[in-house]
């Protein structure tokens, strides 16, 4: 009923602490995590596990490592989910699941709460941007040019649903955040990281 779909990045030092929570639901009967194209071993960290894993020779973006899972889904619900989450605990993934699942939400939408400051108030002034969220397939299949939107893919995603009248339901995900990319990177190669991003969302936003 449901395939879980995790794009990474370059995460080799944060993707053990999330995919050791989720190997262990049953809600998911598929994993799928795609492997952007990363050269610091998070390919090798995926394999640990027992999940099905996709892995690019380069760098393609988020929309296309996304497509690339939704394309391997065999179940009429996906959920999103980022790689770098600190604190992530079953009852967070719980919650976005219900409206959809069981719900008559067509996508619910995770906000990160007491968590950090920088990153709850980030997701609260633009929620368009978190990566954790649960779909029916339709919607990813129905989103136009996803393989080119990138880091804009969630802002996509958002206006997508909200244009087609489809109902969507914010999820509060108390004591979760993410690393920043200042702190994976380094100060300035992570605030260059971050204007890239900002780029790609704004193409999104033009286009």
């Amino acid at each position: 009923m449901l395939t879980l779909i995790i794009p990474a990045y370059n995460e080799a030092e944060n993707i053990e602490a999330v995919l050791d929570v989720v190997v262990q639901m049953p809600d998911f009967q598929q994993i799928v995590v795609i492997d952007d194209g990363s050269v610091d071993g998070t390919y090798d960290r995926i394999k640990q596990y027992p999940v099905e894993s996709i892995r690019f020779d380069h760098n393609r973006g988020k929309g296309a490592a996304i497509w690339a899972g939704v394309k391997f889904a065999q179940h009429p619900y996906i959920m999103l989910l980022d790689a770098d989450l600190i604190g992530l605990r079953e009852n967070h993934l719980r919650s976005l699941i219900e409206p959809v699942v069981y719900g008559d939400a067509a996508m619910s939408l995770g906000l990160f709460g007491t968590g950090r400051f920088a990153t709850d108030w980030a997701q609260r002034v633009a929620p368009n941007l978190s990566g954790q969220r649960v779909l029916r397939r339709e919607v990813l299949e129905s989103l136009p040019m996803i393989e080119d939107t990138r880091y804009g893919v969630e802002v996509a995603l958002t206006r997508h649903v909200r244009h087609s009248g489809l109902k969507v339901t914010e999820v509060p995900l108390e004591e979760l955040t993410h690393r920043m990319k200042e702190e994976k990177l380094g100060l300035v190669p992570g605030f260059m990281a971050r204007m890239r991003m900002y780029w790609d969302i704004m193409r999104v936003l033009i286009r």
